[in-house]
């Protein structure tokens, strides 16, 4: 009677660890982790199978807080005048010559109080990977962390980084 009551609440157990996974992996989903975009921009062509590093494109990772999104100028040293069948590059080659910048869907946002630097954490030695998981694997790029304070924490206590609060909170 014991050992089965211990093997329901094991059991028990394993099924709520389970049952968590998958709410927390449908809040994800449900809440636009990975939002679409005016263009279907591919990370996986573009980083995976063309080879480009993350910095060809963001290129202020280094030297600014924002690793800023590319302008068109930069998409356009290999697109313009292509010629393609390809709609997503017919959309971008209409908003080089129409001269319009495209307005991308954030997918990485913070709250209003907190403040984080690129800058300081590539010259940490941090690779965008930490933090962005592979990109060069997602069709569409997404969320793949939660950037909640207790994650950040997490990662700067292991990495003996400052944690007072005004490190983060300015």
């Amino acid at each position: 009677m014991k050992r089965t009551l211990a093997y329901s609440v094991i059991a028990g157990y394993f099924a709520l660890v389970i049952l968590g996974i998958y709410v927390v992996g449908h809040y994800w989903e449900c809440n636009d982790q990975a939002p679409e975009q005016p263009i279907a921009y591919s990370h996986v062509r573009h980083v995976y199978q063309n080879g480009l590093a993350c910095t060809h494109c963001h290129k202020f990772t280094d030297k600014s807080i924002h690793a800023g999104v590319p302008n068109l100028d930069v998409c356009a040293k290999c697109h313009a005048g292509m010629a393609s069948d390809n709609p997503e590059i017919k959309k971008l080659q209409a908003y080089i010559e129409e001269g319009r910048p495209v307005v991308w869907n954030k997918v990485h946002v913070l709250p209003w109080h907190a403040h984080f630097s690129h800058k300081r954490h590539i010259k940490a030695g941090k690779q965008c990977e930490e933090c962005h998981s592979d990109v060069s694997a997602m069709p569409r790029i997404r969320r793949a962390r939660s950037f909640e304070m207790g994650w950040c924490l997490s990662c700067h206590r292991k990495n003996n980084a400052p944690q007072e609060c005004w490190t983060c909170h300015k």
